[in-house]
């Protein structure tokens, strides 16, 4: 599956003391530009920079810690998988993340666990949860508590790239 983004329609900001894209109609994962007078960049075309989001996957699940970054490589983004919140916070990732896709439960700190440590240490950072837990009362709550959105296992590539979509327009 391949998916088209309209870089004329992007919006441009700093964040974090870099460029970032997110287009109007898309997850808006890769934007190339160059800057006329600046090392790399040039009027006739010369080097391109190119920018991808940051995405932080965390699941105690093998399966989706391996598969889920595959993917989201594949759609253009610089992803990285955690075993654990506690290996997730451990990380040199966490200032660089700009989306962090999240396990719902999992041994030692949960998801919302980590979600309540990232507010507490004052690092907002997107969260997109998932979850294998057909009990769908919990969506709310993450909602509420500042959750992106909130995905059931198995969930679409349509699904999750329109969750990073929401969640990068945020960061």
């Amino acid at each position: 599956m391949g998916i088209g983004l309209s870089v004329s329609r992007s919006i441009i900001d700093s964040h974090r003391g870099r460029l970032w894209a997110v287009s109007n109609d898309g997850p808006g994962v890769t934007f190339s530009f160059s800057i006329p007078g600046t090392p790399g960049g040039s009027r006739d075309g010369g080097d391109v920079t190119t920018i991808r989001s940051r995405v932080s996957v965390v699941d105690d699940d093998e399966s989706v810690r391996e598969a889920l970054p595959d993917l989201l490589r594949e759609f253009g983004f610089a992803a990285r998988a955690f075993a654990s919140a506690e290996e997730f916070l451990a990380s040199d990732c966490v200032g660089d993340t700009d989306c962090l896709i999240l396990d719902v439960a999992m041994p030692g700190m949960s998801g919302p666990g980590l979600q309540l440590e990232l507010s507490r240490r004052q690092w907002p950072i997107p969260i997109v949860f998932i979850t294998a837990d057909p009990d769908e009362s919990i969506r709310p709550r993450l909602l509420e508590a500042g959750a992106v959105d909130c995905l059931f296992k198995p969930f679409s590539e349509v699904a999750l790239l329109e969750a990073l979509g929401l969640a990068l327009r945020r960061n």
